[in-house]
Formats: C-alpha cells, structure tokens, sequence
C-alpha cells in the first residue's frame, strides 16, 4: 500500500511539474485605450516555465494580416505548437510573443491622414508600455523584436524604420510596403479619403508609410541598428515591393538576410516561415 501511494503521489508531483513547464496562450486579453477611445485586445504567448519562474523575457511583437485579427497567428499560424517545438528543439530561447489587434475599429497599423484613429500612437504610447509593465518582459531594445505577415508585414517594416531605437531586429513576412508611387497613394487616398484633396499632405503621409522611402533616409550611423529578416513567397502578389525593398537595401549598403523561397501568399507559407523567425530573433537576443 505504501509502494502505491509514494507511486501515486510521485506521478501526481511529475504531472504538476509538467504542467507547470507548458506554455500557454491567452486570445482574449485587452486594455484600455484613451487614444483609440475603446478596449483593444491581444493575445499572448507564455512559454514554458514562465508561471513558475522569476525570471524576465524577450519579447516578440508578431502582427496579423488584413481580416485577420490578434487571434489569427493562434488559430491559423499555430504559434503555440510551432513555437514550444522551436525552444525545444534549441532553435528559439523562451521567449514571450504578443500579438495585437488591428483590425477593430479600422483595420491597420498606422495613424489615419484624417487624424481620427491613430493606431500607431496607440501602439507606441500605451499598447507597448502597458504590455511590457504587465508581463515579465526585458524592456530594452537588445531584448525587442518585431514580425509579421502581409499588413502585419508592412507594420513591421513601418515601427523598426519609425523606431529602430526599440527593436534589434524585424522580420517582415509577405510585406506590404505601402504604395509603390505617390500616385498610386493619392489614388489610395481618394478612394478612402476623398475630403482630403492636399497634395502636400498626401505627399507627407506616403513618405511617411513607405518603406522604400524611408529607407532612402537611413543614415549611415544607423545602417546596422535594425537586423533584418525579410522572406517572400516566389508566387506572392506582393513579391516586386519585396523585392524592391531588397534591392534599395543593397544599394543602401544595409545589412539584411532576404528570401524568397517557393510558396504564394498563405498561412502554409507563414507557418513554415515562422521557425527562421524565432531562431533569427533568438540570435539577435543572444548577440552571438
């Protein structure tokens, strides 16, 4: 009888510890936002040991697409799944990821030219501060970095040039870079502002949201204070602005590693993609 019980109470003690050791994800989480005048929500992902542990972490900011929302990269990028067999496998160190909500209230990452929903404020000036004094997360930039796919790419590529004083390293997937011409903006524009008709301020604005722009701006001392990752699929719609970002990069003399590899503009694709990508931060966490 004793045999089962010290049995008993062994198993029970393993099982705890295991459970103790599993990550977890939470899809339902949010805050108050006076900016955005409503609550936003996000999830986030715990890794293992971090209910246990008094430790802190590196964070990962990981952006959804367009009609997506924060719960996108939990049910279709299985970011759970992928990224518990990353640390396992010795790919990725434990890390937090966080993936905000940008599609309530108006879809998007950044502020509106009308002024009236200014997300990337938000972001900055609240969703940011308020996750990493929440969490046990290292609020330094060598500890901060910053992905996504398709509109979520795009973001990636407009918060690392906007702030490349926060993040050591961005990795945008399948990005939109924003408009490949300022008439093309203006076209943009019109169709979803029509009242704004000042050519000065649509100007402004496109230099602004675009990455090819804002890469013609980087200077010198600031080549290497962002490392890059940028992959796009070979049959990806958006393949020319990725491709275009590559080639200013080059002529820019700014370090980047870039892929293209076989695959159109997917979840299957991202997933696979989503593995470089922790190891790749991972790296740049480490400072190897």
């Amino acid at each position: 009888m004793k045999r089962i019980l010290v049995f008993i109470a062994l198993f029970i003690g393993v099982m705890v510890m295991t459970q103790a050791q599993t990550s977890k994800v939470y899809d339902n989480k949010s805050i108050p936002s006076k900016i955005l005048k409503s609550d936003r929500k996000y999830a986030i992902y715990l890794p293992p040991g971090y209910e246990t542990s008094e430790r802190s972490y590196p964070v990962l900011y990981l952006l959804h697409g367009a009609t997506d929302n924060h719960t996108g990269w939990v049910q279709f990028g299985e970011v759970q799944r992928i990224t518990d067999k990353a640390i396992q496998d010795g790919i990725a160190t434990p890390m937090i990821i966080v993936m905000p909500d940008g599609d309530t209230g108006q879809m998007g990452y950044f502020n509106s030219i009308a002024g009236d929903w200014n997300y990337e404020d938000f972001f900055f000036q609240e969703f940011l501060p308020t996750i990493e004094k929440t969490y046990r997360i290292k609020a330094d930039k060598r500890y901060r970095a910053i992905a996504g796919l398709s509109m979520g790419g795009g973001g990636s590529f407009m918060y690392a040039l906007h702030h490349p004083e926060l993040f050591s390293s961005a990795c945008p997937l399948s990005a939109y870079i924003g408009p490949l011409s300022l008439d093309e903006a203006k076209a943009g524009i019109k169709k979803s502002h029509p009242e704004i008709t000042d050519d000065a301020k649509i100007k402004t604005y496109y230099e602004r949201h675009n990455a090819l722009e804002l890469i013609k701006l980087i200077p010198d001392d600031q080549k290497k204070a962002v490392k890059w990752y940028i992959d796009c699929g070979d049959d990806d719609f958006l393949y020319e602005g990725n491709c275009l970002v590559h080639i200013a990069m080059r002529k820019k003399e700014i370090p980047h590693e870039f892929r293209i590899r076989d695959g159109a503009h997917n979840w299957t694709y991202w997933r696979d993609a989503l593995p470089t990508v922790l190891g790749f931060v991972s790296e740049t966490f480490h400072q190897k």
